[in-house]
């Protein structure tokens, strides 16, 4: 490898995707012959293809298969790129025997009736096994279709040893030494191989298009040493990406002890003794986007723990606030002429609270703090009424603590429901659930969007009183305590949970006194905010490294 590149190799490593494109340099390196120093004495490569061609007409006077084995007249390579000492430049057609006749697919059908013996090689590796095998040595298969043509998500090309099976999606190529072999292995995985490839729907690289790749083939003694320098080298990336899945695995569970440690906290005392620890290692703690969103739901814990801010001066309690929404809920239920009865079913038990309410502060069930509703339901059947066509809003346009509204579809709801089912600035989404982060997922509607309804599958959560923070809520309900207790409530199925109108307004709510829950609700944002810039200023610092490792690499291979 040049000085280059062992002179920055930490650089490298650490950056973004800094391993993959380190394993990519090792094979560019190789295929240019700047891997290992060539020697004179050895044989050269025109040498070499010369008994290339002989074992190719030997294994075609040999074939067995259903069609005569394809042997192309060799192809001059026209200006051919500059090739080190005892390199030849031919195509890979004229370096290799393609053995395509000899594969036989079988469905998966008829798999399942076959006894599992064999290895059965589809277009990235084996994908079943099999109860007979086509080929008994080793050969070099290459995939033939699919996206990993393009994105090269596992490696195109890769050695099948033993006995086994090959379908119709992986070329099947033999050569006159395993050696190389191995080496048209890393060659094929080292170079672009879109020029080759046709189709954008299914992509596919033919025979043809394969036997028409140029091939920059080394003396048949470099190309073991290429081998073997490569092999090492891959080697040294695996250890060092189990290094670093190590240290990344040892960052996250500090950070989250030491996070734990604050929310943990008995008392003032042992809350600052956690925080001061803490605070002495921010900057080796907290280098990840990873770390700062776990710092980020800690301080949202901390907030509607009351932990974040010292009780205000002069408040008492919750009490007076709490009987302020009371009247105002009285009202609202008095000007829609609610009877009795419906009064007693919106008033749930409360669930157990999950922490003690700190000094001043009350618990509540949300039911009886907020006015909640249902939305509107798709493909009712709307003859004969009026009809009007609204934007509604989805689960997947509630995020936690944000809406997305770069797709929102339209719903047709009869005129006179329009009211039921509006949003209002200030308004709360939370979500009936989905998958296991979708349940209770909690948003303020700003009016973003006018006269915009909610699908039934999001709940609306509307505040009595001008004064009742919809941001306390939004916090507490995409906090830990809120998220267990949605986890336990929920019915559950293998990947699927969702939470019922009598479950969400059952939810204990703690309602700190106002002026210290504005306090807190400030203060959480200032946080907050300064959380995101961490981040941002963390993107910028990788996307400069990640440039500064590709420029690397560039200079590396240049």
């Amino acid at each position: 490898m040049t000085t280059l590149v062992t002179a920055n190799l930490s650089l490298l490593s650490s950056a973004p995707n800094g391993i993959k494109k380190l394993r990519q340099l090792i094979l560019t390196l190789a295929v240019q012959g700047r891997l290992v120093p060539q020697d004179q004495s050895e044989q050269p490569a025109a040498e070499f293809l010369v008994r290339i061609a002989a074992h190719k007409a030997d294994a075609a006077a040999r074939s067995r298969s259903r069609r005569p084995l394809e042997v192309p007249d060799p192809i001059e390579i026209a200006a051919a790129p500059y090739a080190p000492p005892g390199w030849i430049w031919t195509t890979f057609g004229n370096a290799t025997v393609c053995r395509d006749g000899e594969r036989i697919p079988v469905s998966q059908v008829d798999r399942e009736q076959r006894k599992k013996l064999y290895d059965y090689y589809g277009a990235s590796g084996v994908i079943d096994k099999i109860d007979g095998y086509l080929f008994d040595k080793p050969l070099l298969l290459i995939g033939e279709d699919g996206a990993n043509l393009v994105n090269r998500s596992s490696p195109i090309a890769f050695i099948a040893r033993g006995q086994y099976w090959v379908n119709n999606h992986a070329h099947v190529i033999d050569a006159a030494t395993e050696g190389l072999l191995n080496y048209l292995e890393l060659y094929i995985n080292a170079i672009d191989l879109k020029p080759y490839v046709t189709g954008t729907a299914q992509p596919k690289m033919n025979q043809a298009k394969l036997n028409s790749i140029p091939l920059a083939l080394p003396p048949e003694a470099e190309q073991l040493r290429i081998v073997a320098k490569v092999d090492e080298l891959m080697a040294l990336c695996d250890r060092l990406e189990t290094e670093q899945a190590y240290a990344e695995a040892a960052h996250a569970k500090l950070v989250d002890a030491l996070l734990a440690s604050l929310t943990q906290a008995r008392d003032a005392a042992g809350f600052r003794a956690s925080w001061q620890q803490l605070a002495e290692h921010f900057h080796t703690l907290f280098t990840t986007e990873a770390s700062v969103e776990a710092l980020k739901q800690t301080i949202v814990h901390l907030a509607v723990m009351g932990k974040l801010v010292a009780p205000v001066s002069g408040e008492s309690s919750a009490s007076d606030f709490l009987a302020e929404i009371d009247v105002a809920r009285a009202e609202y239920e008095a000007t829609l002429g609610l009877r009795s009865r419906q009064r007693v079913e919106r008033e749930v038990p409360m669930a157990t609270p999950p922490y003690p309410a700190p000094i001043g502060w009350e618990w509540r069930n949300l039911g009886s703090l907020l006015l909640i509703t249902g939305g509107v339901t798709l493909g009712r059947k709307l003859a004969e009424r009026e009809v009007v066509s609204l934007p509604y809003l989805r689960v997947a346009n509630v995020q936690r603590g944000f809406v997305v509204l770069d797709q929102v579809k339209e719903v047709e709801v009869p005129a006179d429901e329009v009211e039921k089912y509006e949003l209002a600035p200030g308004d709360l989404l939370t979500t009936e659930g989905g998958d296991w982060d979708k349940v209770g997922r909690t948003a303020i509607w700003r009016g973003e969007i006018a006269q915009c309804l909610h699908q039934n599958h999001v709940f609306r959560l509307r505040p009595y009183t001008e004064t009742f923070s919809s941001r306390w809520v939004e916090l507490y309900l995409n906090s830990r305590p809120a998220r267990d207790y949605f986890a336990g409530s929920s019915k559950q199925t293998t990947n699927l949970a969702s939470i019922n109108m009598t479950q969400l307004r059952a939810c204990a709510f703690p309602v700190p006194p106002l002026a210290e829950q504005q306090q807190i609700v400030a203060v959480a944002d200032d946080l907050l905010e300064r959380c995101d810039q961490l981040i941002a200023s963390l993107g910028l610092a990788c996307e400069r490294h990640e440039h500064l490792a590709s420029v690397l690499v560039e200079q590396a291979v240049a």
